[in-house]
């Protein structure tokens, strides 16, 4: 844990604010302004905790129905992350924050489950930057996120960021740290809505210009909206749910954009330690996802 004081967030934020916050250093001149611009720098000695979080049973369910998961009276092993996303957003909105948050790409995300968490528990959820350093094609960084329910630890997750730029050329062109096997081959398809992207971010608080509409996408230099990658992970969790065990570690990494609308096939394969999953591009077979799945 980091050595400060975590700060305490009453409530829960309004992301949809911190994401117009996020917004400003890309307006022109703006990026000048004291406490707006990024310009790059150190991690900033700072963590959010948010105390007493209640978890709302139809925010769940909604959740559930559009990433696939069965209802029941236990949360997904994915749904934890969208109460840190606030803290998330807010940490990379912050003056002290060296990037922007918009067009920062999501690399990678582990999660560890300890325990399957109860709907009626009170968490109490902290999150911090940590472990800056140089990539091939940019900047890296992550975002801890650490959730308790009383003195327990019960979940924990490391999401991986790029911010793309001048980097070190010596590094590896893969820019990601975990050691994943290949992607199994795809054998179900799924279609895709136009509007999932829009439909996620109501659930998630997620509201990312390149999710909602071609024509935001188009301004990030994407063809049309894509898939946000946290759903993806959730729908390939979702899929494998019932062969999950209790405590579990989900790694996976992002690897091109799902375009929508559009098609994946989402393959999976049982290996000695656990579950290797992945979801791909039907016409070639390009990877969107790998990811795996083993016992805690």
């Amino acid at each position: 844990m980091s050595g400060s004081v975590p700060r305490v967030v009453e409530g829960s934020p309004r992301t949809f604010p911190l994401m117009l916050k996020a917004a400003l250093p890309l307006l022109p001149g703006v990026n000048l302004i004291p406490g707006v611009g990024r310009h790059g720098g150190d991690l900033p000695d700072l963590a959010l905790t948010r105390h007493d979080v209640p978890v709302d049973h139809a925010h769940v369910a909604a959740y559930a129905a559009l990433c696939g998961f069965p209802r029941q009276d236990t949360l997904p092993v994915s749904y934890p992350h969208l109460l840190a996303f606030p803290l998330h957003l807010a940490i990379m909105t912050d003056a002290s924050f060296p990037f922007p948050a918009i067009g920062t790409v999501h690399l990678e995300n582990s999660i560890t489950a300890h325990r399957p968490i109860a709907i009626g528990e009170r968490l109490q959820v902290t999150a911090r930057p940590a472990n800056l350093r140089a990539q091939a094609k940019g900047t890296a960084f992550d975002l801890l996120t650490t959730i308790h329910s009383g003195a327990e630890p019960v979940w924990e997750e490391t999401s991986t960021f790029l911010r793309r730029g001048k980097g070190d050329e010596s590094r590896p062109r893969e820019e990601g740290g975990l050691a994943l096997p290949a992607a199994p081959r795809g054998t179900t398809e799924w279609r895709l809505p136009g509007d999932l992207g829009r439909r996620y971010a109501a659930v998630s608080g997620d509201h990312n210009p390149i999710h909602l509409y071609a024509l935001t996408a188009k301004a990030f230099g994407f063809p049309r909206q894509i898939a946000h990658g946290m759903w993806s992970l959730a729908r390939c969790l979702g899929a494998v749910e019932n062969r999950l065990p209790r405590a579990v570690r989900v790694d996976a990494a992002f690897k091109t954009p799902v375009l929508l609308p559009g098609r994946v096939s989402f393959g999976l394969t049982t290996t000695d330690d656990g579950l290797t999953f992945g979801l791909a591009n039907p016409k070639d077979g390009a990877p969107h996802v790998v990811g795996s799945a083993v016992p805690a």
